[in-house]
């Protein structure tokens, strides 16, 4: 079993930053793909990024590249989400989301059915 503990949520004016936490529990964290994903008030969860096992070339929906930025430290089982630039529409809950990657495939998963375990989301409101 996976647990997932996001951190970080808060209120930020428009322009402002903010840097989510995602700690996991298990011996798997090294071996899994690391989303982040959001749901606005009324809206449907969407994909916001990815982070591969190793941590390179993390992939990000357009809405948010060039602002967030997704690192992970595989020797304290922890997945962050740096934003920047925060605009009133990245208000959200935000979800980190966990998925035991078991081939070599260089192939991202943006789904959220495609993440078996998640956390219980973090809310960051960004006011104008």
């Amino acid at each position: 079993q996976v647990q997932l503990v996001e951190a970080g949520g808060g209120l930020v004016q428009a322009g402002g930053s903010l840097r989510l936490s995602c700690a996991a529990s298990g011996r798997t964290f090294s071996k899994s793909d690391m989303g982040w994903f959001r749901q606005a008030p009324g809206k449907e969860r969407e994909f916001v990024g990815v982070i591969s096992t190793s941590g390179s070339s993390p992939y990000y929906a357009d809405s948010v590249k060039g602002r967030f930025t997704i690192s992970r430290d595989n020797d304290n089982n922890t997945v962050y989400l740096q934003m920047n630039s925060l605009k009133p529409e990245d208000t959200a809950v935000y979800y980190c989301a966990a998925r035991l990657r078991l081939d070599s495939g260089r192939y991202y998963y943006t789904r959220s059915n495609e993440y078996p375990y998640w956390g219980q989301g973090t809310q960051v409101t960004v006011s104008s």
